[in-house]
């Protein structure tokens, strides 16, 4: 299956990041992209989580412009926003006085309206507030996730070209899920039965009390991959390795037992863990939100995995976003403010000394071939 590039495919690039810090002149990146995670807007006063960290909900827009701002001066090729860009208090409060038009469709409108500022493709992820707020079919369409999807709507896992060489992967962690799915929908009824299965809670499924450890992950604001989704990510790696790509993964839930709290990883976390361990080289890393604070690991195979800061959770004179620079050698995270900084150096392709050359030199010849068609959608 064919994965189609970005509506607007990389430019010819500025010099370095010099707000964040990045490579010089004479180290320009592949391609660059702004990260952040968790905006979860309302028009509400401030609050707190259930843990008693504040929120600061109305801020969110403020901390979104500044994001966009910094994408706009470095002249990002596009941005990713890993999910839950409404907050669940949406669907608690009372109409719009003015228009009558509910508070999750005004905010849905309002949030994008300040991601439209970037005028440049921004990649979102389903979180459990999202689907807390919209259905899922309409969140495809307003999140522009459909227009990159081949053959799995009304599913929302998809990919993308970002530049020759590399294959993002962006997951639908709520495929499997009580949200998202109207009862009786077999994906439902699967979530209700891991869940009656593993959480002893009935009364209250959002609970974990009486779970250790990873147990702790099943509860009803979390979800997983199907197995239809599972197969769709096994041969997108198996594309991705033939045709000597790197691949990063995205999902709003987290990958990796050691960059979160136990309720917010993946259900099945491990089968995904073990299906991206088997294509370490081509895979570089994951990045996902949902935990709201930084987390990072390095697996058994390799990989990186990272968990974003929400930008809900930064308050007033700060900020909470990344600028991600991708190299032939390293994919370079350079965090602004509370979004921490790490690099990721990348190893050599599988198979690379038997296609001949290196990294950069298979970079160059990918990009040489793929110029003619630069801008163009494939079929």
């Amino acid at each position: 299956m064919t994965v189609p590039p970005l509506a607007a495919p990389p430019a010819a690039l500025k010099q370095a990041v010099a707000a964040s810090g990045g490579g010089g002149a004479a180290e320009q990146p592949l391609f660059r992209f702004g990260l952040l995670s968790d905006v979860q807007y309302a028009d509400k006063e401030d609050g707190a989580s259930f843990h008693g960290t504040p929120r600061f909900y109305r801020y969110a827009l403020q901390q979104l412009d500044r994001a966009i701002d910094a994408c706009l001066q470095i002249d990002v090729d596009f941005a990713i926003h890993l999910g839950d860009i409404v907050d669940y208090h949406n669907t608690t409060l009372p109409p719009c006085e003015e228009t009558g038009v509910s508070r999750s469709e005004k905010a849905l409108r309002e949030v994008l309206h300040h991601f439209d500022r970037l005028q440049k493709p921004t990649l979102h992820l389903l979180g459990n507030h999202c689907l807390y707020n919209h259905p899922r079919e309409e969140l495809n369409k307003r999140l522009q996730i459909t227009q990159f999807q081949q053959g799995v709507v009304p599913h929302s896992y998809y990919a993308v070209r970002p530049a020759p060489g590399w294959r993002f992967l962006f997951l639908d962690g709520y495929d499997v899920s009580w949200l998202g799915w109207p009862e009786g929908h077999p994906l439902h009824e699967q979530a209700r039965q891991l869940l009656h299965a593993n959480n002893p809670n009935h009364h209250d499924l959002n609970s974990a009390a009486g779970l250790v450890g990873v147990a702790r992950r099943f509860v009803k604001f979390g979800g997983g991959l199907s197995a239809a989704q599972l197969a769709w990510l096994e041969g997108q790696l198996g594309e991705a390795a033939a045709a000597g790509e790197r691949v990063l993964a995205a999902c709003h839930l987290c990958f990796h037992p050691d960059t979160c709290a136990p309720a917010c990883l993946l259900w099945n976390y491990d089968e995904v863990l073990q299906l991206l361990g088997r294509y370490a080289g081509t895979v570089v890393g994951t990045l996902a939100g949902h935990a709201h604070q930084d987390g990072m690991a390095t697996d058994a195979h390799g990989l990186r995995h990272r968990v974003c800061k929400a930008v809900l959770e930064t308050p007033p004179g700060r900020e909470c976003y990344g600028i991600v620079e991708v190299f032939p050698h390293a994919v370079r995270i350079n965090g602004v403010d509370t979004f921490a900084s790490e690099e990721w150096p990348l190893a050599p392709l599988p198979g690379a000394a038997a296609r001949g050359g290196g990294v950069a030199e298979q970079q160059q010849r990918q990009a040489s071939a793929a110029a003619p068609a630069a801008g163009q959608q494939a079929c």
